[in-house]
């Protein structure tokens, strides 16, 4: 199981990247695992505000759906279209080709309250 030093996560598993004031978003390793194939990502749409905690999305597996929460508040910035034509790439690799979306920050102590990847691990028993 692969958990990037670099990065942040939430406690629903979405981990988080910053650079300046954008925020790329993506479901961990544990979770792509816990779902199995996916085979269909609803993406949010660019330029819809989005709250810390709320839906942004799903991720349809072959044996489940799950919201796809935003770890931040801000805006959707940009989002993963090849996701569409190549949903297995979370599965693939869910922290590089299988993210979801940027989000341009407007809460600096959202990201900052983010689990590191020690926490992260203590919270999957990894």
């Amino acid at each position: 199981m692969q958990i990037p030093d670099e990065l942040k996560f939430s406690k629903d598993h979405e981990w988080a990247k910053r650079t300046d004031d954008v925020v790329r978003i993506g479901i961990t390793d544990y979770a792509q695992d816990a779902l199995g194939d996916v085979v269909f990502v609803d993406l949010p749409k660019v330029g819809t505000a989005v709250e810390a905690g709320a839906s942004i999305g799903e991720v349809e597996s072959t044996k489940s759906v799950s919201e796809i929460y935003s770890p931040v508040s801000g805006t959707i910035a940009a989002v993963n279209e090849t996701l569409s034509s190549s949903p297995e790439s979370i599965n693939a690799d869910p922290y590089g080709a299988g993210w979801i979306c940027d989000i341009t920050v407007s809460d600096d102590e959202e990201f900052s309250s983010l689990l590191n990847a020690d926490a992260y691990r203590s919270l999957t028993n990894n």
